[in-house]
């Protein structure tokens, strides 16, 4: 039996965001920056790589470090954080890593013979007089490298548009050359940022980061973060710098937008920044994307949800789940740990990340410790809730629960179901179990579970049990 593929895809303890994925021969690829368990910052650690057979998603492997941060000549001492990067193949067979530092505004380049191996730095992005892109004149800011390479070409696309900064004007496209560093044809705008947004169609979900793209048959689609930040939008054109027209949200990391379970504008995670992009793996589109945890903007984590690009291409906005490179629901059996819940909020909604009454996905030990994640911050109304299970024949539901609290938790299979059974806990600075009998209905579930009491506890898991 394979392993199951869950959200997020990656171990509980490591945190990989601003996803790109890759097919490279028979295994997918996730290269993203490298956030730290309760990190200060966004990005402190250096690249590294994990990946997965296509037929075998839950089965994610560590390639171990790719790039180190001191590797670039513009930062020896490894002051600087490096961010998001991007990869593509270049004509040459090689595979080429486009990044940028987080206090200079140049494209940095590091080459590697293979997908996963040891990356060295190979040059910064410049004009043919040897000017870096980013510091002529009239050059606005680099941020966020998203690479195509098609034939002797490669298609750079960068940018950041803060509001109320007229100077940034959109994402930019620039052409590069078969050496994969000397620009042939100069940035030109393709998606405009909120300054520059008035009638453009794009209005409400402007460029705001995390530039991204793919070809599909023979449209671009240029994934983006929008300036709301927890979306992410795409605009397709049949050109690769120009011509691009909003397309629509692809996954809202709170899953704003949705309406198939709750009201469309009721926010069910804490979301935030998101970066990611689209893949095809087998014969299924996926969308990657990130989640935030620790109750901060800077420990995220990669997750994935299974889409579909219609036959007009556009891409119904999917919602977020817990079993998302699963190919379908979890098993209704077995224990699963707190981690997983794709959904996370309390009775005072909240689009946005952060504050002491909120619920957060924690971890015991510090960053690098490979500690089960947990829901730690469950206070009164607090409710989690995990996406799907194929549910046949559940009549007990078991948790795993410490802290100081004394109340009970309520089981549900809608966020606003009616309560399917309540357990009981109280004061312990160990993880306790505890069940009770409940019937889940046959077919496809969520299950979720809301803390109503006193004092401030945790869940490590639950564990749906079937009749013998």
């Amino acid at each position: 039996m394979k392993k199951q593929a869950f959200n997020p895809y990656l171990p509980s303890w490591e945190y990989i965001p601003d996803g790109e994925p890759y097919v490279f021969g028979d295994r997918v690829y996730i290269y993203g920056s490298h956030d730290y368990y309760n990190g200060h910052v966004f990005c402190l650690g250096n690249y590294v790589c994990w990946s997965a057979p296509v037929d075998e998603l839950g089965n994610w492997r560590y390639e171990g470090v790719i790039y180190e941060k001191t590797e670039d000549p513009l930062n020896r001492e490894g002051k600087m954080c490096l961010y998001a990067p991007d990869i593509t193949k270049g004509p040459d067979g090689r595979y080429y890593l486009y990044y940028v530092l987080d206090h200079v505004s140049v494209v940095s380049v590091a080459v590697c013979d293979t997908p996963a191996g040891k990356f060295e730095f190979y040059g910064y992005v410049h004009y043919a007089d040897g000017t870096r892109l980013g510091e002529r004149d009239g050059d606005e800011p680099q941020f966020d490298p998203g690479v195509l390479t098609e034939g002797e070409k490669t298609f750079l696309y960068t940018g950041f548009c803060g509001k109320g900064d007229k100077s940034r004007s959109g994402a930019m496209a620039t052409v590069l050359g078969a050496d994969m560093l000397t620009i042939k044809e100069p940035p030109v705008i393709v998606v405009p940022g909120c300054e520059y947004g008035k009638n453009s169609g794009f209005e409400g979900h402007e460029f705001f980061e995390a530039s991204s793209i793919r070809k599909v048959g023979d449209y671009y689609y240029f994934i983006y973060s929008s300036v709301v930040m927890h979306e992410l939008c795409y605009a397709i054109s049949r050109e690769p710098t120009k011509g691009f027209t909003y397309g629509g949200v692809i996954v809202s990391n709170c899953d704003l937008h949705i309406a198939s379970y709750k009201p469309s504008a009721m926010p069910m995670a804490y979301g935030a920044n998101n970066h990611g992009s689209i893949v095809r793996i087998g014969k299924d589109w996926y969308i990657f994307y990130h989640r935030h945890t620790s109750g901060t903007w800077y420990s995220r984590q990669g997750c994935a949800e299974k889409i579909e690009i219609l036959p007009d291409g556009t891409i119904p906005q999917v919602e977020i789940t817990s079993c998302g490179l699963n190919g379908g629901p979890l098993r209704g059996e077995g224990e699963y740990l707190g981690y997983l819940a794709c959904n996370l909020f309390t009775d005072t909604p909240s689009v946005y990340v952060g504050g002491d009454g909120f619920p957060k996905v924690m971890q015991d030990g510090r960053d690098g410790d490979e500690e089960p994640g947990y829901i730690g911050n469950i206070q009164d109304g607090a409710t989690a809730g995990f996406k799907y299970f194929d549910c046949r024949g559940v009549h007990e539901i078991a948790i795993k629960a410490r802290g100081y609290g004394d109340g009970v938790f309520e089981i549900r299979t809608r966020w606003d179901g009616e309560v399917l059974g309540s357990i009981r806990v109280q004061y312990t600075n160990v993880w306790e179990e505890y069940s009770t009998t409940v019937r889940i209905p046959d077919g496809v579930q969520a299950i979720y579970i809301t803390y109503r009491g006193g004092g401030n506890v945790s869940l490590l898991s639950f564990t749906l049990k079937k009749e013998k």
